[in-house]
Parts: C-alpha cells; sequence; structure tokens
C-alpha cells in the first residue's frame, strides 16, 4: 500500500540524504585536502578560503553563486587545469580529488562513506549550502594553529646569523636627496623612481664583456620580486617569508640575517621594496607589519601592526623613507569590511604613526559623495600596492590608487557617473601630513582589474615639474604634478576598452556595451588583466629624455559575477579567459621608449616571452631587462637593440639595479618565481614557455 505523500516525504528525504552523503567524500579525504590546500592554496584565497584579489572564494554564498549549478567533476577538472598557477595539474590526481573534498567540507556539505571519485557527476549546489562548519572555521582562522598555516616549509626563525656590518655610515637625508653613484639606497633609486644608474662604466660598447661575478640562492615560496638596496657596498636583501639578509656586495658573503616570520606568504608573498634612514632598514610585510632592523646587526628595533591581517590586510607595496618618516601602502582592501585601505606614515626612529591617507572616501569626507547608493560598507578596494615617489622641493609624496572592487561596475552595484574617489586615481599628498594636495582620476568606475596603481616618476621638462605614470590599460599620462592639470597621453599598446579618448582632457569613454553590462554576460577587451603595464617599473633615461617601459600584449573576455551585498564578502567578482592580442603574432612581451616631451615612441622591442623584471637604464647608454623564458638582456637605449644576453636559472624577476665597489660597476637581478596575472596570462597563451619552478636568487655581474 503506498503512504499518502505527506507520509512519505520524510522517507524520501532520508533516503536521499543517504545517498547524496555515500556520494560526497570521507573525513579522511577532507583531511587529505585542507593539509594540500594549506600548502598550495592558502598564500593566494587565504587560509579560511575567503579569497583576495585575484583568487576568488572558495566558500559561501559568491562561490555558490558561481558554482552550485556545476559539478564536483567540473571544480576537480577546473584545479587539476588551472592550479597551482605555477605549476598547474603537478598536484597529481588524488590530491585535486582531496581538495575537491576540502571546499565541499568548507561550504557545509557532510562526509559520507564512501571516498570522492574524480568522475563524481554531482552538483555542487545539491550537496552543500555555503555554510562553513564553525568548527572548522575557527580551526582555518586560529593563527596559532597548525592548521591556519600557510606553509610547510620549516626554516629556523629569528636572528639566525649574526654578524656586524663594518664601518657602517649612517643614511642622511642628503644621502637620500642626492645619492652617491656607487649606492642603491631604494626602490628605484631615486625619489623621483628614475630606476637610472649615473654609472657608466658598462657601455654599449663593452656590455657584451659582462660576467657573472657571483649568486646568492634566496628562499622560496611565494613571489619574489624585490629591489636589492645598496649602500657602501653593502647589498640588503628581502626573501620570502619575511627574511632579510645583509651581503657584501664584492664577494657575496652574508652578513647577518633575520627571519622575520611569519612564514606565511600572503598576497603572493611579495616584498617589493625595503628602504634605509639613519641605522635602520625598513620591512613592510605580507602580514600588515612594518618592522625596523638596525642596518649594522639585523637586530629587530620596532615592530608595528600596520592593519589587521586578520581581515585580510597585507601590504607588498615596500616602503619608501623621506623627512624621518617610512611611509607604506596596504593591500587585501577588496573585501566588504569597516576598515579601509590607506596610506600611511611612521616614525622612522619610534615606529610612532605620523598621518594616515584614507583612499576610500566615505560619507561626509571629500568625495564622500561619488559612490552614489553605495554604503560605507559596501565602497571597497582602493589598494596601494605599489610605493610612491616623492618631491622635496614640493614636499609631496605621489602614489597610484587601484580601482575599486569588486571587479566589474554592475558586481559592484554602481551607477553609471559615479566617480567612487580615489580608485584608479594619482594623489598627491602632502609628506609632512598626509593631507590630499591634488588628486587625478584617469578612469572613473574602473570595470577590469585595470588599475592605476603603479610607479610615479617625476621629470622636469623645459622648467615644468611632471608626473609619468602607466597603468594596465597602457595608457602612458603625463600630468602636472605641482597642480595635477591633465598635460597628455599616448596608448603604449592595442586597447579596446575606451570607444573613445578625449586628448583635451584625457577623460576616456566605455564602449556602449561595456556601459550597459550584465551579470554573467561576456566582454572582450584588451589589455588583459595581464596589463599593458604592471608591477615592473619603468625607467627615466636623462641623457635621452626618454621613458623606457616594460609592456604586455594580451586580451581577455571578462564576465561579471553576482556579489553577496554582505560583510565579508566583495573580492574580484569576475570570471576570465586569457587570449593572445590580435596582429601581434603571439608576441607577449614589449619594451619601448617614449619622448618625455612628445609622447612619441621612439622605438620598440617586441618578443614571445613577456618581461617580469623593471627596466634598469644607465648613464653608459644601457637598458637591462629579464623575462620569463629566463633571459637577462641588455639593450642600446638609443635603438632598442640587443647588446647582451645571458639565461639564469629560473624566470627573471623583480627590480635590477646596479652599484659600484672601488670604483668598480656592478649589475644585479634577482630570479623570482610567483604573481599574478603578469604570469598566469602568459602560462594560458604561451604554455611552450617553461622555466623551473624553484630558484629564486640574487645574480650579480661585472666586466672583466
Amino acid at each position: 500500500m503506498l503512504l499518502p505523500r505527506a507520509a512519505r516525504l520524510p522517507l524520501l528525504t532520508l533516503a536521499s540524504a543517504a545517498i547524496l552523503s555515500a556520494q560526497t567524500y570521507t573525513t579522511d579525504q577532507a583531511l587529505s585536502g585542507r593539509a594540500a590546500y594549506l600548502g598550495n592554496c592558502a598564500s593566494c584565497h587565504l587560509p579560511n578560503l575567503a579569497g583576495r584579489n585575484e583568487a576568488h572564494p572558495l566558500t559561501g554564498g559568491n562561490f555558490q553563486n558561481t558554482w552550485r549549478n556545476r559539478t564536483v567533476y567540473q571544480l576537480t577538472r577546473y584545479m587539476q587545469q588551472t592550479m597551482p598557477p605555477g605549476n598547474p595539474g603537478g598536484l597529481g590526481e588524488e590530491t585535486y580529488v582531496a581538495l575537491s573534498a576540502f571546499i565541499l567540507e568548507a561550504n557545509g556539505a557532510s562526509p559520507g562513506n564512501e571516498p570522492l571519485t574524480p568522475g563524481n557527476r554531482r552538483r555542487i549546489g545539491d550537496i552543500s549550502t555555503g555554510q562553513m562548519p564553525a568548527a572548522l572555521l575557527a580551526a582555518l582562522n586560529d593563527r596559532s594553529s597548525d592548521q591556519a598555516g600557510l606553509s610547510t616549509r620549516a626554516r629556523p626563525k629569528g636572528h639566525t646569523v649574526r654578524g656586524v656590518v663594518k664601518n657602517f655610515r649612517p643614511v642622511t637625508a642628503a644621502m637620500l636627496r642626492n645619492p652617491d653613484p656607487a649606492d642603491w639606497l631604494m626602490i628605484r633609486r631615486n625619489y623621483q623612481a628614475w630606476s637610472y644608474s649615473p654609472l657608466s662604466q658598462v657601455t654599449a660598447a663593452n656590455v657584451k664583456n659582462l660576467r657573472l661575478k657571483w649568486a646568492w640562492a634566496m628562499n622560496d615560496g611565494g613571489a619574489n620580486q624585490p629591489t636589492p638596496i645598496v649602500h657602501d657596498g653593502i647589498i640588503y636583501l628581502s626573501n620570502t617569508s619575511h627574511t632579510m639578509q645583509a651581503l657584501d656586495g664584492l664577494t657575496g658573503d652574508l652578513i647577518w640575517e633575520h627571519n622575520i616570520g611569519p612564514e606565511s606568504t600572503r598576497a603572493y608573498g611579495a616584498t617589493r621594496g625595503i628602504s634605509i634612514w639613519g641605522d635602520k632598514v625598513y620591512l613592510s610585510g605580507t602580514d600588515a607589519r612594518l618592522t625596523a632592523l638596525d642596518a649594522r646587526t639585523g637586530r629587530i628595533v620596532w615592530q608595528r601592526e600596520i592593519a589587521p591581517p586578520k581581515v585580510g590586510f597585507s601590504s607588498t607595496s615596500g616602503t619608501i623613507a623621506f623627512d624621518g618618516k617610512v611611509v607604506q601602502g596596504l593591500t587585501g582592501c577588496g573585501s566588504f569590511k569597516e576598515e579601509r585601505c590607506a596610506i600611511s606614515a611612521w616614525d622612522a626612529e619610534t615606529g610612532d604613526p605620523a598621518w594616515k591617507f584614507h583612499t576610500i572616501a566615505r560619507d561626509g569626507e571629500p568625495g564622500g559623495d561619488t559612490w552614489g547608493p553605495l554604503g560605507n560598507l559596501f565602497r571597497a578596494g582602493g589598494d596601494t600596492w605599489i610605493s610612491g615617489s616623492y618631491d622635496p622641493e614640493l614636499n609631496l609624496t605621489y602614489w597610484g590608487v587601484a580601482q575599486a572592487k569588486p571587479w566589474m561596475r554592475v558586481s559592484r552595484g554602481s551607477r553609471l557617473g559615479d566617480k567612487g574617489l580615489y580608485t584608479n586615481s594619482t594623489v598627491a599628498l602632502n609628506a609632512a601630513t598626509g593631507q590630499l594636495s591634488w588628486y587625478f582620476q584617469h578612469v572613473p568606475q574602473e570595470s577590469f582589474d585595470l588599475d592605476e596603481v603603479f610607479e610615479r616618476v617625476l621629470v622636469d621638462v623645459d622648467g615644468r615639474k611632471l608626473v609619468f605614470s602607466v597603468g594596465k590599460a597602457g595608457i602612458l599620462w603625463k600630468l602636472d604634478r605641482v597642480t595635477g592639470k591633465f598635460l597628455g597621453l599616448t596608448e603604449t599598446v592595442f586597447q579596446s576598452v575606451f570607444s573613445h579618448i578625449d586628448r583635451t582632457t584625457g577623460a576616456l569613454t566605455y564602449r556602449a556595451d561595456i556601459l550597459e553590462q550584465k551579470i554573467g554576460e561576456w566582454l572582450h577587451v584588451c589589455p588583459s588583466t595581464q596589463g599593458g603595464h604592471n608591477w615592473q617599473p619603468m625607467s627615466y633615461h636623462p641623457p635621452t629624455s626618454q621613458l623606457i617601459i616594460p609592456l604586455s600584449q594580451s586580451c581577455m573576455e571578462m564576465s561579471a559575477r553576482e556579489v553577496e551585498m554582505k560583510a565579508g564578502s566583495g573580492g574580484g567578482g569576475g570570471n576570465r579567459h586569457f587570449l593572445e592580442m590580435p596582429g601581434k603574432k603571439g608576441m607577449i612581451g614589449k619594451l619601448a621608449a617614449y619622448d618625455v616631451r612628445t609622447l612619441k615612441e621612439l622605438w620598440a622591442v617586441e618578443q614571445r616571452a613577456p618581461f617580469l623584471t623593471g627596466v634598469l637604464s644607465t648613464a653608459g647608454g644601457v637598458a637591462f631587462a629579464g623575462d620569463l623564458d629566463r633571459y637577462f638582456k641588455a639593450f642600446d637605449v638609443k635603438t632598442g637593440g640587443v647588446l647582451w644576453q645571458t639565461r639564469l636559472g629560473t624566470s627573471v624577476q623583480g627590480h635590477p639595479v646596479s652599484f659600484a665597489i672601488g670604483g668598480k660597476q656592478y649589475v644585479a637581478v634577482t630570479a623570482g618565481l610567483g604573481g599574478g596575472s603578469p604570469r598566469d596570462v602568459p602560462h594560458v597563451i604561451a604554455p611552450e614557455i617553461r622555466h623551473p619552478g624553484n630558484g629564486n636568487a640574487l645574480y650579480v655581474f661585472e666586466l672583466p
């Protein structure tokens, strides 16, 4: 006899639950997946799976919006084909299945008696809720727990090598304003961010004789994008995992080392620049801490928390020191939270806070009325993940501010015409107080993760003080740095984002279909999130009055995701497919020179491999840059012709520098791994370019 329909429902529910449970995963699989996740994925997606920037959340409503109608099989295959970014498929099928099991657990799916299999065709939304179990969330958020660790590597902690830099001379304000040609005292060498060395011993005629002097192996793990700084022949070097070292620049001998910790490598782990003031060197860590170390001994003098890392903040900008202050930026600002992004200054001697400028304007503040209907909680983004520059005469510091988040306007819930200050802007701040002097917003309502956060290069031309910048859209901007007035622009790579550019005002107009964007609708744009231009800085070469810029040429399709409007949500909120740039025959890398007066392109070099270093130009008429294919090259600054090249142990990545000891010039560069779109995109569109998955190192070259 059949039971009435109402009486049958509990039995059917119990039977369905049993079937679903048997088709999910086992507890052992989830534990194995958790260990694999923490060791391989958490540095980008965060230990609690909340996601950040390009790394999407793997739990919660935003994950469910994307994956609830897809199958476990599709999730496993997607991870196997794309993750980890530097080694897709390299973890083995069993590990990818275990990762899927852990992600299911983190989304509230219950374990069962049968192990998950690679071909499981259950819809994720049928077996998970998006709600992480409270006990699991507590374990992943507990920084003291092994379950919250981001790495399985074990290194000695603390002041691991004790030594003393002999005859150390404190670095004065005068030294930083007018650096000795033999020194390289900050990221991009001078306050004006020129990335230029006045040393001329290495020339276009003799650079072909350059040879390796010595090499130094660095920590692996995370993203290696450092700038070595050099003072009186001593190299100060930041490694991944927050390890600082002092090396003898002549011999490569280690003088002191301090593994500051933590071992974790958040936000890809990059620490792009360190600074020096007086007798201290300063490291801005990816755990949003600022550390001052004694430059002589490596002893920690003081530490300060810049922002709470537990809510996702980090710092990869590096620091710049001026006027007795250490100034740094902040990232991890993409989620909806009460705290907001800021540029902050700290007393170089004591670590006391000096000033703070918030890059997201709130109600009642200047610019607070530019966010339309969005409440303060939902005004996200405005990261400052590249350090600024400084004009001592004007006493202004210039910073680029990244885009609003989520990436696409429709995901943010913004209206057309809402500028969202001070995102995608140049801001000029009073160096003494942090107060805003002026701003120029390059791209209001940016919608494709094409931010304008990168270096601001200060140049005086014909008696006028200028500031140059170029963002991911590949547009080179020229502004008056006293007033912020727009003076000119040029497109350095093909772009299809803007249908009209006003050459008089610099105003950009999006294509009509971009203005009418919809959730889930794919839009094709050039360039991709690789940029145009990215974190690798350009160089200003004074003898030829040209900017030499590392560029990339790729395109993408992006679609907006639905984003929950609640605390803790936000993030990138976009799907991407990467493609070659039309008409470029697969040439991803571009190095080009532009006249600072006319913005005319003077020469350009294109190649298959993208450039992953900044440009170092010298008074000897040589420009250096390195690429994904392990080549470190010297170019003629007048023609772009290749004068010399050598191949390093892995991809060449970081900020090349030049210094002198005993009257002899040296050139140094790092090989490095890790990072976001500049590495992810070529992996998709140029998969034949291969390099070892380890090999972070510092290489120093000399003439015979």
